[in-house]
């Protein structure tokens, strides 16, 4: 779309406007903005008695919001600045509004005091550190309540209720990247999608610390949800609240679990390990994330123990790894069984000493290792995200292998069950190979779960299993290919993309390709192909169903469609 990023600002309580900073562009490289649909970074300014400005955005939006904060307040006037969360990247707007407004007092969690510290480094800053008990009078009835939510990611997370408006300032939780003009959330089903993969990217590897936050925010009769990233939440603020506890229900209840230990010194590290977790998830195994900078040694312990596998990562500080993290590794050796399947990762500036070292404890111990070790130089880019997401799959992927080989199965071939299975597994489906492009990112794969679904439209369906890698660039706007392949020719096809592919690895390598009119691969020895876009898609299950309408289509041979006999519904 190309737009200009701008301000939107707009009163939606009493002596209280929302500031959002909004781009049409995916902001940075991070895996939740993976959608591409924009983000607004919410901020917000409640004009009593007291003034204080919640949560000022990141170094993206630094000029546009302090040009258009001063067309609307005097910056000498804000009493207070309260942060929900303190990461380097907001350091650059809080520098530049401390230079306008040297009297602010920030208000934050004690972890959020320790990061501002490091990061402002000026004198005679002035803090107001807050635990849970603490409350702000701004005078005319608004009583601010302070709420620690700590998380492995955010270890210094804060919400904020005000009790006269009763809204709650969430910061990053029940947020979603979504930019458009509408502020609050009417007709909320249509981004339901963007709220659950926030979650999936984002909360998911933290569900035990979201339920607790959870907890702690239900004692608080919220009418409003002041999200730090798009729409605010008060239409769907009861259903989202159970979707939250649902979706952390679904993690916690997985009987398959990884223990995923990071530090992160300037915020790469914790990108990288969100990657990893988000492909862990996808393929239905629960992560435990711990940040060992705010971790206990009892909590990595009983972390470790329970899990079946453990993923470890760090950054490389003057050619060595955190304390934090060294400490961890010693708990991980003495702890960890050998039959654990282990990973490493790391950023590092211009030395990698931490992750060598980490590998090679582990390699030395005798743990066997579930993905070839990742080491990341500076910003992780789009590319490096997906590699990591598709590592975390296979060694999920591996760990519920390793379990089910250790499980004794029953024989069911007589009974109604496998009667059942017999006769799903009579259904029969065109072989098709499914290929996709965004940006640098690629992928593909061998499907014949397909059906046209309507005429007007002409659109089809398409089952993608939620472990796939191809999964993540089958959302409603984004285009596919749909490659249909030829009986007698099929077969060299088939069998490519059937293979195992690495992380990373090019899925098109010695195929003949060329570019569709949506810009994604058309594999030239089909029968035919019908160029999609996705137009919606619907969870079931272990897949997703994915509706796309037919924009385009060729065929390029006089023979007919390769089909797919199945002999068991319970496999393809």
């Amino acid at each position: 779309m190309n737009k200009p990023r701008d301000l939107q600002a707009l009163p939606i309580a009493p002596d209280t406007t929302v500031l959002r900073s909004r781009t049409w562009d995916r902001l940075k490289f991070e895996i939740e903005y993976a959608l591409q649909r924009g983000t607004t970074a919410n901020s917000y300014l409640i004009q009593s008695d007291k003034i204080a400005l919640f949560d000022p955005p990141g170094e993206s939006f630094t000029e546009i919001f302090l040009t258009q904060l001063q067309l609307r307040i005097n910056p000498k006037t804000i009493d207070y600045v309260i942060l929900g969360h303190v990461n380097p990247n907001r350091g650059v707007t809080l520098k530049a509004l401390l230079e306008l407004a040297p009297q602010i007092q920030f208000v934050c969690s004690n972890p959020g005091a320790i990061a501002l510290r490091g990061i402002l480094e000026t004198p005679d800053l002035k803090i107001k550190v807050v635990r849970g008990d603490e409350t702000l009078d701004l005078g005319r009835g608004h009583h601010l309540q302070f709420i620690p939510t700590p998380n492995p990611r955010w270890p210094d997370a804060l919400c904020t209720y005000d009790q006269k408006t009763e809204i709650l300032f969430t910061d990053k939780l029940f947020s979603a990247h979504i930019c458009g003009d509408q502020v609050l959330d009417e007709g909320w089903t249509i981004i339901s999608e963007h709220r659950r993969y926030y979650f999936d990217c984002v909360m998911a590897p933290h569900a035990r610390q979201v339920e607790k936050a959870l907890d702690k925010l239900a004692e608080f009769p919220a009418r409003i949800y002041g999200t730090g990233h798009g729409q605010l939440v008060r239409y769907s603020l009861i259903p989202l609240t159970q979707s939250y506890r649902q979706w952390c229900e679904e993690q916690k209840s997985q009987d398959t679990t990884v223990a995923l230990l990071y530090a992160s010194a300037y915020g790469n590290t914790g990108t990288i390990a969100q990657a990893i977790a988000r492909g862990i998830t996808k393929a239905g195994v629960g992560v435990e994330s711990i940040n060992c900078e705010a971790a206990d040694s009892e909590e990595i312990r009983t972390a470790v123990e329970k899990a079946e596998g453990f993923v470890m990562g760090s950054p490389t500080l003057g050619g060595h790894a955190p304390t934090q993290i060294q400490t961890a590794l010693g708990i991980v050796l003495s702890t960890a069984t050998k039959t654990k399947l282990a990973g490493v990762f790391g950023s590092f500036g211009w030395s990698g000493e931490a992750i060598d070292l980490i590998e090679s404890k582990f390699r030395d111990a005798g743990y066997k290792f579930g993905f070839d070790t990742i080491r990341v130089k500076f910003k992780p880019t789009e590319v490096t995200l997906k590699y990591c997401e598709e590592a975390g799959t296979d060694f999920a992927q591996a760990l519920k292998k390793a379990k089910k080989s250790r499980t004794s199965r029953q024989s069911v071939s007589d009974s109604q069950v496998a009667r059942t299975e017999q006769a799903v597994g009579r259904l029969i489906g065109s072989l098709c190979i499914v290929t996709a492009k965004q940006g640098e990112l690629t992928g593909a794969m061998l499907a014949d779960w397909i059906s046209q679904a309507t005429f007007n439209p002409p659109g089809l369906t398409v089952a993608v299993a939620k472990d796939r890698a191809l999964e993540s660039l089958m959302y409603p706007g984004d285009q596919f290919v749909l490659n249909i392949l030829e009986e007698g020719k099929h077969l060299s096809l088939m069998k490519h993309f059937l293979k195992p592919f690495a992380p990373g690895e090019d899925r098109f390598a010695e195929v003949a390709t060329q570019e569709a009119e949506n810009g994604c691969p058309i594999l030239t020895d089909s029968l035919a192909y019908v160029e999609c876009a996705v137009e919606n898609r619907m969870e079931c299950g272990d897949h997703w169903l994915v509706y796309g309408v037919v924009t385009n289509g060729k065929v390029l041979s006089d023979g007919v469609t390769a089909v797919h006999h199945r002999k068991s519904g319970t496999h393809y």
